[in-house]
């Protein structure tokens, strides 16, 4: 699970987690969504909307509708027979989604390793997943968007270690920013959860 903000970049990440749990009981049991129902993120205040005067609303993250609805968290109206004004508001809502699944879509365009199941220790699929992660925002922060060269990179030298089950949620410090770079060398922020 994860929140990537307009250029693609991913915000904070949640790996580990196995999918039968559902994305609405991972993200209520990750620390993000702890802090965010908990109203601990330190988000601004409401403000009003551009070219409006008055109703000030809140700062929103954007979520499916595995989400449960809450002042900080949109998620589109349920059901088939919407008014007219539900259903344009779920299609935009739709578009703003839309820049997330395309940070997924370059993340596995990129790192190639993400099209198949990872066959490792569950421990090292997630230690794999944030680093591909990691390098991702490095790489858009060097190199900027291009779709057009989103080539895929092979992987193969990895030893396989294990049947590639998931695992619980491991908390990892920025060791691969560490790793790669250098200590300080890293300009853009992200937190692994």
């Amino acid at each position: 699970m994860a929140i990537a903000d307009a250029n693609l970049q991913f915000i904070t990440i949640d790996v580990g987690s196995y999918g039968r749990e559902g994305d609405s009981n991972i993200f209520k049991e990750c620390p993000f969504g702890k802090m965010l129902y908990g109203k601990k993120l330190n988000l601004p205040e409401p403000n009003p909307l551009p070219n409006t005067n008055n109703n000030p609303q809140p700062f929103v993250f954007i979520g499916d509708e595995a989400f449960a609805l809450h002042t900080n968290l949109l998620r589109p109206y349920p059901g088939r027979n919407l008014t007219d004004i539900r259903r344009v508001f779920n299609y935009r809502l739709s578009r703003a989604r839309r820049t997330v699944e395309c940070a997924f879509g370059v993340l596995a365009n990129k790192w190639s390793v993400l099209h198949t199941p990872i066959q490792v220790e569950p421990e090292f699929t997630d230690v794999i997943i944030k680093a591909c992660c990691i390098l991702h925002n490095f790489v858009l922060k060097r190199d900027g968007i291009n779709f057009e060269e989103a080539e895929t990179h092979s992987l193969d030298d990895i030893d396989a270690r294990g049947t590639g089950t998931r695992s619980e949620g491991i908390e990892v410090r920025d060791y691969f920013a560490d790793y790669f770079m250098g200590p300080g060398a890293v300009d853009f922020q992200y937190k692994v959860l």
